[in-house]
Formats: structure tokens, sequence, C-alpha cells
């Protein structure tokens, strides 16, 4: 993992960093009660600059970061968010392990890129439509909190592992879009409960650091076509 980091350019630590700063103070701001999501959002922020090289080990950390904001989202009654996230978003960060130590670039650490054709992304699209379906109907049945918000975030979720899987580098935008849900989601919950706030901030860098994930797949796609 020592190694890994040592792989990272200045931009990319720098960026790093600032993401562990502003969720530290974030979870120092709202009075330092709530250690998981602290530890969640930690894990999260570091998993998404190495998904973003394209290391393996990016995905490692997804599985570890999902496992602890499925605990995290049981407590605050997003059952969405838990189901989401134990059974949907852990197995296919397991999957895309298995994608992306099959099909390295030339040896290294680095994935290589795929352009997703029609029929996969029609494929993609027909079961978002199928698994959005589902999720509603059983959110709606355990009385989940925010029901529209959380079927949304199933829905941009469901788009962003599978692309993830692929190895497409519009796997950052669709989690972009998750981002910004889940932003929404936890302004909510923060609203009520001022210990969620760190679970705002961390999902404020995420999304910097997901534009910055397709910022880098582009340039790794035109570097390994070229």
């Amino acid at each position: 993992m020592l190694r890994s980091f040592r792989d990272l350019t200045p931009s990319e630590r720098r960026l790093w960093l600032c993401s562990i700063l502003v969720v530290t103070v974030s979870f120092i701001v709202s009075g330092g009660g709530d250690w998981l999501s602290a530890i969640a959002s930690l894990i999260g922020v570091t998993a998404l600059i190495f998904v973003a090289k394209g290391y393996v080990l990016g995905q490692v950390l997804t599985v570890v970061f999902a496992v602890f904001y499925g605990v995290i989202s049981f407590f605050f009654r997003y059952y969405g968010e838990m189901i989401t996230y134990l059974c949907m978003t852990a197995p296919m960060a397991v999957m895309a392990i298995i994608s992306w130590l099959r099909n390295p670039y030339k040896g290294t650490k680095e994935v290589a890129v795929q352009d997703v054709s029609r029929r996969q992304a029609l494929v993609m699209c027909l079961w978002a439509v199928a698994v959005t379906a589902m999720f509603y109907f059983i959110l709606r049945a355990l009385g989940n909190a925010r029901l529209a918000v959380s079927t949304l975030s199933v829905t941009t979720s469901f788009l962003a592992s599978y692309l993830t899987w692929l190895r497409s580098p519009w796997y950052a935008l669709a989690y972009a879009a998750n981002d910004v849900v889940l932003i929404v989601l936890w302004i909510l919950a923060a609203l009520t409960d001022f210990s969620c706030l760190p679970m705002v901030f961390c999902f404020v860098m995420f999304f910097a650091n997901d534009l910055y994930g397709f910022f880098n797949w582009q340039r790794m796609r035109a570097r390994q076509r070229a």
C-alpha cells in the first residue's frame, strides 16, 4: 500500500490530503461523536484516489467502505443505502477487483481502460430500470426514510458500479451524480443530527475525487490507445 502511495503525483497527494483534512475538520466541528462516520469517510476518500489511478487497491478499499457505510445507513434508517452498499456496491466492487486483476495494462498496476459498446450500454440500462423498480418497492415496504432520494441513489450507484466493472471512464461521472444525491440525503439527516456533518463533507470530497477520476481516466485511455 505504501508503494501505491508513492505512485501518486504531487497533485493527487494534495487532493488526498485536502480530502483527509476536510473530513477531519468536519468531524471535529460536529462534536467528534460519530467515529464510525469519520473512519468510513477517511477510507472512502482514500479508496477514490486509487480508483482514479486505476489501481485495484481502490476497489479493495471500496469494499471496506461499503461495509462501514452500510452499517451507518442502518442506524439512520436509510435502508436503501444499507441494502445498496452491502448487497450491490460491495459485491460489484469484488467483481471489479477480479475484472481489474485480469485486465492490467501491460503488466502495470494500472487497469486497462475499456470502451462501452452499445450492447453493453443497453444491457446496463435495462438492468438499471429493473434494479430501481425492485428497490423502490422494497424500500417503500420497509418504510425507508427519504424514499425518493434513496431510490435515485440506488439508480446512480448501480450505474456507477456497473461502469466500474466494465472499466469505463464514465464510472466517475455516474459516481459524481450519486455523490450529489448523497450530499442532499445527508444534509437532510444533518438538519436533525449534527453528527451527520462528516458524511456531508465526505461526499463533497467524493464529488471532487470523482471529477478528477473522470479526467484522469480520460488521460489513461488516451495514453493506452497511443
